[in-house]
């Protein structure tokens, strides 16, 4: 299973204050996202905001 907390695309929405996922999905895609059995999420990208920093040095 997928961690979400560890996704570059999980941040903090101070609107609704909580951590949701960044990428926009219709109902159809998060249901399989959320609900499939293979427990992937194809958007999933470890990391976080730092990862790309460090590669650019």
């Amino acid at each position: 299973m997928y961690d979400c907390e560890n996704c570059m695309n999980y941040y903090y929405d101070e609107e609704y204050e909580e951590y949701c996922c960044g990428i926009s999905m219709d109902e159809d895609e998060y249901w399989r996202v959320n609900f499939s059995n293979k427990n992937v999420c194809p958007y999933y990208h470890p990391g976080d905001e730092y990862s790309i920093v460090r590669k650019q040095n």
